[in-house]
């Protein structure tokens, strides 16, 4: 129906709803968790930074979905959000030693070699493609890992419970993250075979 059609197209243009408030959040705490983890290296309130940002990246997906704010802004906001918090978060806890700089790079080089693919995605019209399970489940595994390595800093059992299960959460987390862009990879060559190149009339 055209009335339904026209009320969805405004319900994918609309940019402040409250999945989309709760992205703009998290990459606002973004500086806040860097200053505190590099400057007075306050890790208690890094940390709670930390679950703050894990939750309402949980928050922010089940709300679209309970109160039907889903929006095309909301669909790139989000998963920049993340790739941006883990960026962040990887950077700040390689400066501190928290974590090698093989992981350091591991993440960051998966996600330049995916942006490499978007000129080939434009030939067929397309600027992304839908998210896979597999890099949600990446992402949920390493911002479970990052919090638990940087409480792994203390001393004692809770240090160490919190250092082994981290690692156990970041190994998971970056091969998922490699899957998942491998996957992703193969879904664009598949998408090149199978569509015709787009024209571009210029006038």
């Amino acid at each position: 129906m055209p009335g339904q059609r026209r009320e969805e197209a405004i319900r994918t243009r609309r940019v402040w709803t409250v999945p989309n408030a709760l992205s703009m959040l998290r990459l606002a705490a973004l500086p806040l968790f860097l200053w505190l983890v590099l400057g007075p290296e306050a890790d208690g309130w890094a940390l709670v930074v930390l679950m703050a940002s894990g939750v309402t990246d949980w928050l922010d997906g089940y709300l679209a979905r309970r109160l039907g704010q889903y929006s095309t802004v909301g669909e790139i906001l989000d998963p920049v959000a993340d790739r941006l918090y883990i960026l962040a978060v990887i950077i700040g806890l390689a400066l501190r030693d928290v974590i090698p700089w093989w992981v350091a790079i591991a993440l960051p080089l998966r996600d330049l070699l995916l942006w490499g693919l978007v000129p080939l995605l434009r030939t067929r019209g397309y600027s992304s493609l839908p998210v896979h399970f597999l890099g949600k489940a990446a992402t949920f595994n390493l911002l479970y890992a990052f919090p638990l390595l940087l409480l792994g800093e203390n001393e004692g059992v809770i240090g160490t419970m919190a250092l082994v299960f981290g690692w156990a959460f970041a190994v998971w987390g970056i091969g998922l993250y490699w899957w998942a862009g491998v996957l992703y990879a193969w879904q664009v060559r598949k998408l090149l075979a199978t569509t015709e190149r787009r024209v571009v009339h210029r006038g």
